[in-house]
């Protein structure tokens, strides 16, 4: 496979879930009662920026959708519901036509629709025709990577999470989960952006690391591969982890669970100046900026989960 070479710290390229922003699947359903968890997103955010993931997690400050994320949404949704058609029907032609209703669906929220306002007044953006072509494309690309006439997942859009022995909740969505009749574990996901170059690659595979430790803490099996299925550029990246590389990816997940224990108990969280910081939309906030950030939400903390957190009064 050919490595493409986008902007290495652009979002873009380093390709974050596009589910995975506040108020989307990582947050647990409103029956259920809430638990502090870490999900791959979350401990990217810890690692990236302490202060980010305070603000995302435990303020719950709102945050610009952008049409890249959208778009992701939107092919994600798509490429799920191709599974829902006979094998046989799982054609290129049969994945376009899901598009417009795929799309009807998406834009039920008005937060989506008013991105396109942008184009109206003349600012530099895409035409909604131009963007829905552009989506098209990457479904389109899917078809150059997998057959998909000749697989039939268990799980599409999947949640699965396990409680380790100490009491961390790991929890996360898959893409899609292929079992072999063999018992053999496969997990794939859709990637809307290009591959990232060989160096960040390790940073590409931590989320698909994270759903491989779940899988082999809840049903005893280490996926023999996972897959990332970079649509923009037609490339995938394949990799096969073995049992000790999991032992230590859960001390690793422990080990940021425990700082960010240590922050919450503290209300300390630290920023982390990056170039990434140029794509925040929390600068106005952030002390890296001249910024003052909100009173620490004591109270938002504890009902999110945080038993241990003390409730402070204020004046």
């Amino acid at each position: 496979m050919t490595a493409l070479h986008p902007d290495p710290v652009s979002p873009a390229s380093l390709e974050a879930p596009v589910r995975d922003v506040p108020g989307g699947p990582d947050e647990p359903p409103a029956t259920a009662p809430r638990r502090p968890s870490l999900s791959p997103s979350r401990a990217a955010d810890f690692k990236t920026c302490p202060l980010l993931y305070r603000f995302r997690t435990i303020d719950r400050l709102p945050e610009r959708k952008s049409l890249a994320a959208v778009r992701g949404t939107l092919v994600h949704s798509i490429l799920e519901k191709l599974y829902d058609l006979p094998a046989r029907e799982r054609t290129p032609e049969a994945a376009q036509q899901l598009l417009t209703p795929a799309w009807e669906e998406l834009s039920a929220d008005p937060a989506i629709t008013e991105l396109f306002e942008a184009a109206e007044s003349g600012e530099q953006a895409p035409s909604l025709e131009q963007w829905l072509a552009s989506a098209g494309k990457l479904v389109e690309s899917y078809f150059t990577l997998e057959d998909p006439t000749r697989i039939q997942p268990e799980g599409r859009e999947q949640l699965v999470e396990v409680t380790l022995p100490d009491g961390l909740l790991l929890r996360g969505f898959v893409d899609r989960l292929d079992v072999a009749p063999s018992g053999a574990l496969r997990v794939v996901d859709y990637k809307t952006g290009s591959m990232p170059r060989e160096a960040f690659e390790a940073k590409a595979l931590f989320q698909m690391k994270f759903y491989a430790l779940v899988l082999w803490r809840t049903r005893g099996v280490v996926a023999s591969q996972l897959k990332l299925l970079y649509l923009a550029g037609g490339d995938a990246l394949t990799y096969a982890p073995d049992e000790g590389e999991l032992v230590r990816f859960e001390r690793t997940l422990r080990a940021i669970w425990s700082a960010i224990e240590r922050a919450v108990a503290t209300q300390d969280f630290r920023p982390n100046r990056t170039r990434l910081c140029d794509w925040c939309d929390h600068q106005a906030l952030c002390p890296s900026f001249g910024g003052t950030p909100p009173p620490f939400p004591a109270e938002a903390a504890a009902a999110a989960g945080w038993a241990t957190l003390p409730v402070v009064e204020r004046d």
